[in-house]
């Protein structure tokens, strides 16, 4: 008998060699007719391996992310056998599990183009194959097998990853029906729980993402255990269209993109720069109360410093390339991280442990080089700007401080109606510890600092190993936007690693040298990030303490032009942002166009207006609100906007 432990600390005994399904059935019909994939010691593997030691188990249903995943990981697999039916000869690269279904990126033979017109096939044959309820058989290979097996399969690309990146011992296959698979798994124990499926989009791939070698075609999908579910997903999808912040932000005249400048570059126009810089200005006064200190540091720095850090040996295939300069062996790099520099503001002079918690902050613009056919609006970019700090405490305080990130990350998310969020403890994978700095005690000193820090604040957490930094463990906080999708948004980071790597150090009451714990903190994440989400969360319907312009003063013929500019300069001079639409254009065609651009408040005005000093106002959303004095409207506005910032100290 083997003891298996439940997530709740139950322990009960089964048979050696029992199955994550067996001990489903054993607990409920219900239970079992319903879980997906099972986790054993932290590890996530399919319902019909057995387990034979004592183990601590998780049973994942749907509504958990390793259940999704291993769910959408076996219907990319009955994508790859549906394409190898209906085009013969196709040759497979890789096929994983995302965030929101699976992709696969292969290559047709003979120049054949897989095109939207061939969804419709594509997704009978899945579903045709899917209805056979086909069992996943998993097999463990030598590597002079595998290589024999896909060399004869014409598998170039599978056969080019066994050869240069496996090796022998590590190399398992998954056979469904005719199909055969390099993976790891995990996966469904059959194709039958399958039940909806949808092709989303296709796209070019380069192989292994390198743009020196042939393109791919990359197929995504989705699928669902329930049609309902796959018919509310299309509903959110189009949704999600509506609300695409780069519609959205061009529309408004928030930001832009050109070639010329380079891919993944936003520029902030004038309307998104003034949104940008409230948002600057409202984290500054949340964190008023706790004597933060703002730097500026420069975009670039010497190499020697990223090495030192730790950030050219785990960043360098994601950093832009060295910057060489005429003097020989001069190396810069564009900044990819803020911390090393602020270690340098740390060390630049003698610190005590009285001065310690110390605060340094930066809206810090850093540089990274994502792959062109990744890069997404303001969400995935090569430069982007971090509500960035780093606070220097004693051992002792750790907590506090972390604490009260969370208190201000919180505060943040309150402001914005971020009401359905996740925290997410990320630690070290212990069975890959060689990409990590550090040794095991400051590794599990932090993590246990993040797990206390979270029970003091009643914060509900999941953890997930293998998703911490590369100098520590984080705590990051995953929103739900308002059509529910999930945003990676907060993040806050224990580091015991890079003041040791940088000797910084401080007197302690003893008169010996102590080293100083670093907690990396960026309530937004990224200025670019958190207003994407924020655009589609609102889908552009700003708050109206932060939309750019608040007002849109509408004349009904350039006659009341004068006029128009006349009282955009007195709401100006009582705060409120106010701005002319005097083109030649029937007050239809205006109210339609501001209406597009979000303008929460709408001024039409003519010669009935102009003779009493009156505004016939309109809001956005909800037509006509009748006429008031300017004077009584410029209140209305500054007393909206009070309401709204009542309560911005923590």
């Amino acid at each position: 008998m083997i003891k298996i432990t439940f997530p709740d600390g139950t322990v009960r005994e089964y048979e050696q060699g029992v199955t994550g399904l067996q001990i489903a059935e054993s607990i409920s019909p219900a239970l079992a007719r319903n879980v997906l994939a099972c986790g054993v010691n932290g590890e996530t593997v399919e319902l019909n391996r057995p387990i034979n030691e004592d183990a601590k188990v998780t049973l994942y249903k749907w509504e958990d992310e390793e259940g999704k995943h291993a769910f959408w990981h076996t219907s990319a697999h009955l994508l790859a056998e549906a394409l190898q039916e209906l085009y013969p000869g196709i040759q497979f690269g890789f096929g994983p599990a995302v965030d929101n279904g699976f992709f696969y990126d292969v290559m047709p033979k003979d120049g054949v183009v897989i095109k939207e017109g061939d969804f419709d096939k594509i997704e009978k044959k899945m579903k045709e194959l899917a209805a056979k309820d086909e069992l996943l058989v998993r097999k463990e290979v030598s590597k002079a097998d595998a290589l024999k097996e896909f060399k004869a399969d014409g598998q170039e690309y599978k056969y080019e990853h066994i050869d240069q990146d496996l090796e022998d011992g590590t190399i398992t296959t998954y056979t469904q029906g005719h199909f055969t698979d390099l993976c790891k798994g995990p996966h469904l124990v059959s194709t039958g729980a399958i039940k909806a499926i949808k092709i989303t989009s296709v796209a070019g791939a380069f192989w292994r993402g390198d743009a020196k070698r042939e393109q791919m075609t990359r197929i995504y999908g989705i699928s669902f255990p329930k049609k309902k579910m796959l018919d509310e997903y299309l509903v959110m999808l189009e949704e999600a269209k509506k609300r695409d912040h780069r519609k959205i932000g061009k529309e408004m005249e928030l930001f832009m993109f050109s070639e010329r400048v380079g891919k993944g570059l936003p520029i902030w126009l004038p309307k998104g720069t003034q949104l940008r810089l409230r948002l600057q200005e409202l984290l500054r006064t949340l964190l008023k109360p706790y004597n933060y200190q703002e730097v500026i540091t420069p975009g670039i720095g010497g190499k020697s410093l990223y090495v030192t850090s730790g950030h050219y040996a785990h960043y360098g295939k994601d950093a832009f390339q060295p910057i060489h300069t005429p003097e020989e062996d001069e190396e810069y790099m564009l900044k990819p991280m803020n911390c090393p520099h602020h270690c340098e503001v740390y060390a630049r002079k003698p610190r005590s442990y009285k001065d310690l918690p110390l605060r340094i902050a930066e809206f810090g613009t850093v540089f990274r080089y994502e792959k062109s056919g990744e890069l997404h609006g303001l969400t995935r970019v090569r430069t982007f700007t971090q509500d960035d700090a780093h606070i220097f405490v004693r051992p002792d305080q750790v907590k506090k401080e972390f604490e009260n990130v969370i208190d201000v990350i919180l505060k943040v998310f309150d402001i914005f109606g971020f009401k359905d969020y996740e925290a997410q403890i990320s630690l070290r994978d212990p069975k890959d510890t060689e990409k990590y700095i550090g040794d095991d005690q400051n590794w599990e000193d932090s993590q246990n600092a993040i797990r206390e820090a979270c029970r003091e604040k009643g914060l509900l957490c999941r953890e997930e190993e293998g998703e911490a930094a590369f100098y520590g463990p984080k705590l990051d906080f995953m929103v739900k936007d308002a059509i529910g999708r999930r945003w990676q948004l907060g993040t806050i980071q224990v580091d015991y690693n890079l003041p040791e790597r940088f000797k910084l150090e401080y007197t302690a009451e003893d008169n010996s040298k102590k080293t100083p714990v670093m907690i990396h903190r960026a309530p937004f994440g990224s200025l670019e990030r958190f207003t994407a989400v924020l655009i589609e969360h609102t889908a552009g319907h700003f708050p109206l303490w932060l939309t750019p312009d608040q007002v849109a003063i509408l004349p009904i013929s350039e006659k009341y032009n004068e006029y128009a500019n006349n009282l955009a300069k007195y709401l100006d001079g009582k705060g409120v942002r106010a701005k002319v639409d005097d083109r030649n254009e029937k007050i239809g065609r205006k109210i339609r166009d501001n209406e597009m651009k979000r303008i929460p408040y709408m001024l039409v005005v003519g010669e009935k207006e102009q003779a009493e000093g009156t505004v016939a106002v309109r809001k956005q959303g909800g037509g006509d609100q009748g006429v008031m004095s300017k004077e009584d409207f410029a209140k209305k506005i500054n007393d909206e906007v009070a309401e709204m910032l009542k309560g911005l100290t923590l």
